[in-house]
């Protein structure tokens, strides 16, 4: 019985041992991956304006060189002039759907500021509307901003990290890349596509020291409605879409989503799930699949006729205030000019 006991003794003695070394072991794995990002260059792609904008000014705050992208020349000069404020940062005009302004766009960055040590990957596109309302452009479109142009930019930039054996790339996909949500069917089929294109590159990219992590983001206050594509039933789309974008208790605040960003980036981390919500949301579909799918889908059919639906994902767009977060009135009031046919945008 002693001789039992201590035999006993001594395993759980190894496994503290095993589970100790274990742990310093990455710890110390951990602490090797970790990058002081100041002096570092990062590219943030749709750093014009919302979370991207957002995670050029932190990049900027902890010392990094910024280069940020956008289509809109007049929203990129304001960016730009806000940011030089937090340090060095230049500005490009580069249309992410489209390869050579790509590839133009990684070459001059070159030129301005130096190899890119970390490339963001957060320009993004949302189409909001039941599926019988969208067309196959519609998820072409999707795609082409949200799955090929992050590809290019990862192909852009892999040549010079692969020879300088270093870099970080992170894309910024969302928790609809992990749960498809109804009604924004073209932006999760295309997030679906950036997560297992990063998760992927992840596995495959370590070997040449490049560390790819992926973002999921859930829901964000970020104004996001402003910038979106409606099809459909313009009015009650617009209205689930902006009351949830607004809601404090389930949305995240952007500021603090592009902190867990730049931490995980200089930590080089696989992935990281961002809010709470958004992380019970992809604990729930992981554990029940077959539940979850099915209450969304019965929660779209029963909300059809309703102006508010209870999910809502992230869009990369610039941030409401937050009082006007907090006053319903000001919110109904802002679907008035999609209801006349201006502000946000419609999609026949």
């Amino acid at each position: 019985m002693v001789l039992g006991m201590t035999a006993s003794t001594r395993l759980l003695a190894r496994v503290g041992t095993a589970a100790a070394l274990a742990t310093v072991g990455y710890v110390l794995v951990q602490r090797a991956r970790r990058w002081d990002l100041r002096g570092r260059t990062v590219l943030v792609t749709g750093g014009s304006r919302g979370l991207g904008l957002s995670i050029a000014r932190e990049l900027a705050r902890v010392g990094a060189r910024v280069a940020i992208c956008g289509r809109d020349e007049v929203t990129l000069d304001r960016a730009r002039c806000e940011l030089e404020h937090h340090g060095l940062v230049v500005a490009f005009r580069c249309d992410m759907r489209v390869k050579e302004d790509i590839d133009l766009l990684v070459k001059e960055v070159g030129a301005r500021l130096g190899p890119i040590d970390a490339l963001v990957n957060n320009a993004g596109l949302i189409t909001v509307g039941p599926v019988e309302a969208m067309e196959v452009q519609d998820f072409a479109d999707a795609m082409d901003t949200n799955f090929w142009g992050p590809l290019h930019a990862i192909r852009a930039v892999l040549p010079e990290m692969r020879r300088r054996r270093t870099g970080r790339i992170v894309n910024i996909a969302s928790i609809g890349g992990m749960i498809a949500v109804p009604h924004l069917l073209p932006y999760s089929a295309s997030k679906f596509a950036l997560v297992g294109l990063s998760e992927g590159l992840r596995a495959e990219l370590a070997r040449d020291g490049i560390l790819v992590t992926t973002i999921c983001p859930g829901l964000m206050r970020t104004g996001s409605p402003r910038h979106a594509f409606f099809k459909g039933r313009h009015r009650a789309e617009y209205a689930w879409f902006s009351i949830s974008d607004s809601l404090p208790g389930l949305s995240m605040d952007v500021e603090r989503a592009a902190r867990e960003i730049v931490a995980a980036l200089s930590a080089g981390e696989s992935g990281r799930v961002l809010s709470v919500s958004a992380k019970l949301g992809a604990l729930a579909h992981g554990l029940f699949p077959g539940f979850t799918t099915g209450q969304r889908g019965r929660r779209s059919t029963e909300g059809r006729g309703q102006r508010v639906r209870s999910i809502a994902l992230v869009a990369h767009a610039p941030r409401r205030s937050r009082r006007q977060a907090q006053q319903p009135d000001r919110l109904i009031a802002s679907f008035r000019p999609v209801i006349d046919g201006r502000g946000a945008a419609r999609r026949p």
